[in-house]
């Protein structure tokens, strides 16, 4: 989820991922060069909307060593490109390693005021660097709390920041970063799947923060340990639903279509998060397809948490394409992948037959099926519309 890729974009410069990419063009195995797969090349240089990228996935490096240093924090590296190479993920892995990545950093943010709204606000920054104008950031409250969550997470004391005015914090350093960088963002807060006793607090601070920045609820976490969603967390989305929360739900990246059905006819989600396993059950896949259901998809991220094929050219995204499937590109965890959007939007121009055109209808669809009120919704696709030289009226 971060900008701070200036260098051979999640390590696909080295032998074992070189080994792994193939040319869309030939079908055969060849040498990834940094022109092919680079975080800066810019493949769809126009107005995008990105609906799936975690915050705790998305702060930059450089900032985590200046908490550190501020708060006297000791870190295993004392330079940006030592500590890079610590946290990102150099090779596919599985979904369990990905995630075992946040305690190199998280220690450091939690708890801390100043470095939650500061994370918040470069996180517009960044985003607006990538021509995203319209961006939903998700996040678990309790993971950057360090009172009135049990238990306190990342081996911190006990403190005063709890999970209520984290939100109160990401939302204020979201505003300012829009009003200075002329983007919209919106926040999605996040249930976890180990940790069902936290969902009612979350679905209580999204009814409370719900025309504050706040326009949805999540579930995410290791679903290939807790593939069942647990009762409390099916009691937090009956109350979503109830109270006209947005609902959107992480499955079928890794575990099977079985959750992608579980979180749409029980959790009553209105998008899904990744999806690729729906394709597995193609009675599910089809009945999804007739109803528009929106598929939150993360190239690179699906690489390198183990969840598709390393070969690009046989990635669910391109089934979702040639369908004509709603959904969207995204980049998940940035700071994990050392990538940026730009990289998810050239890997599937590269190796998945990507067009502009293509970029164009899936961003109208990511616009569509975003979670903003009615009116804003309206006005966001007509942006694009206009953006992409699509329509000349200005009425809508």
């Amino acid at each position: 989820m971060h900008i701070i890729a200036r260098r051979a974009a999640i390590g696909f410069g080295s032998p074992v991922l070189s080994s792994l990419c193939t040319s869309r063009l030939t079908g055969s195995r060849k040498l990834c060069t940094m022109a092919e797969l680079s975080s800066e090349q810019v493949v769809f240089n126009k107005p995008k909307v990105e609906l799936h990228v975690h915050l705790d996935g998305a702060i930059r490096v450089q900032t985590i060593l200046d908490v550190a240093k501020r708060r006297a924090i000791t870190l295993p590296a004392n330079t940006k490109e030592e500590m890079t190479q610590i946290i990102i993920i150099q090779q596919p892995s599985t979904l369990t390693k990905f995630l075992g990545k946040f305690a190199e950093y998280m220690h450091v943010v939690a708890g801390d005021r100043e470095a939650i709204k500061r994370i918040a606000y470069e996180f517009v920054e960044d985003k607006a660097k990538e021509g995203v104008i319209y961006v939903e950031v998700r996040y678990s409250p309790h993971f950057l709390a360090n009172t009135k969550v049990d238990p306190i997470p990342w081996n911190q004391k006990e403190g005063d920041l709890s999970p209520d005015e984290v939100v109160h914090l990401v939302n204020e350093g979201l505003s300012e970063g829009e009003r200075a960088f002329n983007i919209k963002a919106r926040s999605i807060l996040c249930c976890m799947r180990h940790m069902p006793s936290w969902s009612m607090d979350v679905v209580e601070l999204c009814k409370k923060y719900h025309h504050k920045g706040v326009v949805a609820i999540d579930l995410a976490g290791d679903e290939s340990l807790n593939c069942e969603a647990n009762p409390e967390h099916r009691k937090a989305y009956e109350e979503a639903e109830r109270c006209g929360i947005h609902r959107t739900v992480h499955a079928g990246e890794v575990g099977p279509a079985s959750v992608v059905k579980e979180a749409v006819e029980v959790l009553k989600a209105e998008r899904v998060g990744h999806g690729y396993r729906t394709l597995e059950d193609q009675v599910l896949y089809k009945k999804l397809l007739a109803q528009n259901m929106h598929f939150e998809v993360c190239p690179v991220s699906s690489k390198l948490t183990g969840a598709c094929d390393p070969d690009f050219t046989k990635h669910p995204v391109i089934t979702f394409r040639k369908d004509k499937a709603n959904y969207s590109l995204n980049t998940d965890d940035p700071l994990i992948f050392n990538s940026t959007l730009h990289l998810d939007y050239s890997t599937a121009h590269t190796y998945m037959g990507f067009t502009e055109e293509e970029f164009k209808r899936l961003n109208i669809c990511s616009a569509e099926s975003c979670f903003l009120p009615e009116q804003e919704k309206k006005e966001l696709v007509h942006k694009l519309y206009e953006a992409y030289g699509m329509i000349k009226t200005t009425a809508f």
